[in-house]
């Protein structure tokens, strides 16, 4: 294990700290956020005359004002006195803005501590790059409204809320020398996975991991509403976060010198708090009970320091003030004059030279190097991260003498490799894996071999599996465990999300904010890689034996086949070796989203570790051991299939043809690598046209059995020459708490299905296999009477097996992976 980070000491052996903020210190602090503040509105409004060397005209305006102005100021307040705190205490400490509508202000402290004209020398700390600041915020050709990828020090993109305090714990795991400090909205506060944020806490290590520092910014508005938590009284309030096991610090008003002076204080009270929890654990000296951790509850006035009134309506202090306060600016002299009073209140000629550059003193308040949040290296992970010590998967391949001659668990064998990781990387500390309650469930249960889960409550002596320290983390929640992960990631690690494959939806939105983050990233070249968002998804849609029609959803796929080719991969390994071979590749990758869907029942494995590294390498190919056809010559019916289950029907039914229709031609074609469906125009693991027809010819039947919705297939495949004869049969939202074949059969991707479409899609055939298919609707038939007798399927179902001891053939080569 790493020795916890350490920190500067006076010559008494003391942590340093900053002494109370007075007089010209106090003056100084003020005028600084008082400069975040003017060029916070200058983004909004200006294009032209950034110091106001002349009187506001109409020219210099905006057509088109966008931004938030409501919450800025209260950002503002909040970075400059974390800079007084670095400064004093040379702190490592990253600034997570979950109000995402405070673009501006966060662009304007990176802006004055010079970061931002580091990484976009353009935008130079002069009048000019002053100018050019202004007119790029919400506006053609610029950037976004939001803390977004543009912008240094973030990883935290706050369109949407409710995500600000997850990603700060994640960030903090396994860094032990990090502060996040996390601003949190009122109205953000009110969403479910902000509330269930806070018990975070409860999974944090004062001796391996940093802190959280949060503060709840109450300025008492959303867009048009008042917020719950605003106007809760302070004493419910303090009752409230203590009894979710914190110590909340108070800051309320909105005289400025006073609120600099509280701000000051408390700050220090917080980190001399952080400091002696970490301190009393890593000496050992802790009572064992979960330590309560600061908080800071700030109230401040919405839109503080802007306009009172506008048009002789409340806007200082009221949900007026959320977005643009001045809305016809442009247009309109009484709204300019306002505009202008309002940016001149700030006295920019105290805080700009003649130049446009930040006067000296103020400018020596901003921390140096590294120090700065906008160029803190936790905020830019990939220029920490490390790769990852990886076993050599074919160490734990299954031994496969004959396609479907043993039987395996695939999760389960994934799990051995995964407990393996997990021990080659101890000492870094840098993997985890991250779950809701379902790590055993889902058979990974092989890493409680070598950690733990983490848990800081109490522990009872008849727990299992429960310690102070851990390297996987559950809880039920998988806003948590995706939130953790992503801010886990995002300042340099590696970790896997493991879940039931239908409650992934619950993290939708999440999925699509982290894969446009990556889009945005992989376009910036200061933003470093970071190691990709690998999903496991087990349990699926075929096999939720305990619990029905509720667990059974397979369209997480179709949400991430939505996003950039360039970010996401979906991988439908058939048996563990496949499995193996896509866990230890997906840990390699780095700026993706990688999903995997994989079950943990017992299943017949088809491929040895050599074929699986070749099978996958391609991503998909002929089995030629599993078909008919002759090389040289085309199939009669092409029988494809793409996951665990559709793979088992698929050759069950191949079987059945072969006993059935003698002579028939048949091809089969697995698909692991979901996109090379797609053209190679459309995603860089697709396969060219001429690649795509020599596997599924061009004119020839195709029978695709698939594991979710059958749609998502033909909107891959549209534009192929053999679309109109591809017959795709998959999910089609028929399910209950059944019998595994009997999930097949109601959703008609079982092997008499799949069978009875063949015959009836091969020309000539309907009326030689007529016998055949009667036979087949009569097996159909005796299934349902059997199963509503017996409670199990049919004994022809549970012991069948693939009856040729066939070898030979490699997937067909599709590029690189």
């Amino acid at each position: 294990m790493t020795e916890p980070a350490t920190r500067p000491t006076d010559p008494q052996g003391q942590a340093p700290r900053s002494t109370p903020l007075e007089g010209e210190d106090l003056a100084l602090i003020d005028r600084y956020w008082r400069a975040a503040n003017y060029l916070s509105v200058g983004q909004i409004y200006l294009l032209d005359n950034p110091l106001l060397r002349e009187p506001l005209q109409p020219q210099h305006i905006k057509a088109r004002l966008l931004g938030h102005w409501g919450t800025t100021p209260g950002l503002n307040f909040i970075y400059v006195h974390l800079n007084r705190l670095i400064r004093a205490r040379d702190l490592d400490v990253i600034y997570i803005c979950g109000p995402g509508h405070g673009g501006p202000g966060i662009v304007a402290n990176t802006y004055l501590e010079g970061t931002y004209s580091e990484v976009y020398p353009d935008i130079a700390q002069d009048a000019d790059g002053m100018r050019r600041l202004f007119r790029q915020f919400s506006f053609p050709g610029g950037i976004p409204s939001h803390v977004a990828p543009e912008t240094p020090g973030s990883i935290h993109e706050g369109g949407e809320l409710g995500y600000a305090l997850v990603h700060a714990f994640g960030a903090v795991l396994d860094n032990p020398g990090l502060i996040a400090a996390c601003v949190v909205g009122d109205g953000e506060a009110e969403t479910g996975p902000l509330a269930a944020s806070w018990q975070s806490a409860a999974f944090l290590s004062p001796v391996t991991d940093g802190a959280v520092l949060p503060i709840l910014h109450l300025n008492g508005y959303k867009i048009a509403n008042p917020t719950v938590l605003g106007r809760m009284p302070d004493e419910a309030l303090r009752t409230l976060f203590t009894g979710l096991g914190y110590e909340p610090f108070f800051v309320v008003g909105d005289e400025p010198e006073a609120m600099h002076r509280t701000m000051a204080a408390t700050l220090d009270r917080a980190v001399d708090r952080i400091r002696a929890i970490q301190d009393a654990a890593r000496a050992g000296q802790a009572d064992g009970n979960r330590p309560r951790w600061p908080m800071i509850v700030l109230r401040s006035p919405k839109g503080w320091t802007g306009p009172k009134t506008v048009d002789g309506k409340k806007v200082e202090g009221f949900w007026r003030s959320h977005q643009v306060p001045v809305g016809t600016a442009r247009t309109d002299a009484d709204h300019r004059r306002i505009l202008e009073d309002w940016m001149r209140s700030y006295a920019p000629e105290t805080l700009f030279d003649e130049t446009g550059r930040l006067r000296p003193e103020l400018a020596a308040l901003a921390p140096a190097g590294h120090r700065r949040m906008g160029a803190n290296p936790h905020a830019n992970g990939g220029l920490l991260r490390r790769e990852l010590k990886l076993p050599r998967w074919q160490d734990h391949a299954v031994d496969v003498p004959a396609p479907g001659a043993v039987t395996a668990e695939a999760t389960r064998v994934l799990g051995r490799y995964l407990r393996d990781v997990t021990a080659l990387n101890a000492e870094a500390r840098n993997f985890r894996i991250m779950g809701p309650d379902e790590t055993a469930s889902n058979r990974l249960d092989a890493v409680f071999e070598v950690t733990d889960r983490v848990w800081m409550e109490e522990i009872e002596p008849y727990d299992v599996g429960l310690a102070r320290e851990g390297r996987v983390m559950e809880v039920l929640s998988e806003h948590l465990c995706q939130g953790w992960l992503e801010g886990y990631l995002l300042t340099g690690r590696h970790g896997l999300f493991s879940c039931y494959e239908a409650f992934i939806h619950i993290v939708d939105s999440m999925f699509n904010q982290h894969a446009k983050w990556l889009k945005v990233s992989r376009e910036l070249g200061w933003r470093r890689p970071i190691s990709s968002l690998n999903y496991l998804l087990t349990s699926h849609v075929w096999r939720q034996d305990h619990n029905g029609f509720s667990h059974q959803d397979p369209g997480f796929i179709d949400l991430v086949a939505n996003k950039k080719s360039d970010i996401v991969r979906v991988y439908l390994p058939p048996d563990a070796n496949t499995l193996l071979w896509v866990g230890d590749h997906c840990l390699r990758t780095y700026d993706r989203i990688n999903v995997i869907v994989a079950g943990k029942q017992p299943q017949p494995q088809w491929l040895t570790a050599e074929e699986a590294g070749l099978h996958c390498e391609a991503g998909i190919g002929i089995w030629r051991w599993a078909g008919t056809d002759e090389i040289g010559l085309e199939p009669d019916v092409v029988m494809a299939c793409a996951g665990d289950v559709p793979t088992l029907e698929t050759l069950a039914a191949v079987d059945l043809l072969k006993r059935a229709v003698p002579g028939l031609r048949i091809r089969v074609v697995n698909v692991v690598d979901l996109m090379t469906l797609q053209s190679s125009k459309n995603h860089p693991h697709g396969l060219s046209e001429a690649e795509f027809d020599s596997l599924f010819t061009r004119d020839k039947p195709v029978i695709f059995a698939y594991h979710g919705y059958p749609y998502l297939i033909h909107r891959l495949t549209y534009s192929r020459a053999n679309h109109a004869n591809l017959h795709v049969r998959g999910f089609i939202e028929e399910g209950t708490t059944t019998t595994p074949f009997d999930m097949v059969v109601l959703n008609e991707l079982d092997r008499f299905h799949l069978a009875i479409e063949a015959i009836d899609r091969v020309p000539g055939l309907v009326t030689r296999a007529a016998q055949a298919k009667q036979d087949f609707r009569d097996r159909l038939t005796a299934h349902k009477l059997h199963i509503r007798e017996h409670g199990e399927d049919l004994p022809e179902i549970l012991g069948w097996k693939w009856p040729y001891e066939t070898r030979g053939g490699e997937g067909k080569p599709a590029g690189d992976r």
